[in-house]
């Protein structure tokens, strides 16, 4: 069972992420582009994921993956329940989210400096 503790460290050690509040809702954000979201009460993540694979996603762990608002499916996002997701899966969620948002070359050296992946400790 996840929770934002699970992932908040990672998220805020990812090269040019930061954390910023709108609403009181935690955002990390590389620039401008928001990766990753959290529900007032910290239950359902939002997160940054293709488009063309979200259906595929939210089909296959319905329980698990909700597709954002209709407002909201121009944009690649996905929505998860914490609860049903394991803290190694969400944290892994958050890196390929944030992958989508930065330069490749910063993704390769997150990949070198990082070859166990986003694990426990992470």
């Amino acid at each position: 069972m996840a929770s934002l503790d699970d992932v908040r460290p990672l998220a805020d050690e990812l090269e040019r992420s930061y954390p910023v509040y709108v609403r009181n809702r935690l955002k990390f954000r590389v620039g401008q582009l928001v990766y990753a979201a959290f529900s007032l009460d910290e239950t359902v993540m939002g997160f940054a994921f293709p488009k063309e694979e979200r259906d595929a996603l939210v089909a296959g762990a319905p329980d698990r993956f909700q597709l954002p608002a209709a407002s909201d499916l121009r944009f690649h996002w996905v929505h998860a329940t914490l609860a049903a997701l394991e803290p190694v899966e969400a944290r892994e969620l958050v890196v390929d989210a944030w992958r989508m948002v930065v330069p490749k070359k910063l993704s390769r050296a997150y990949d070198l400096s990082h070859p166990e992946g986003p694990g426990p400790g992470r």
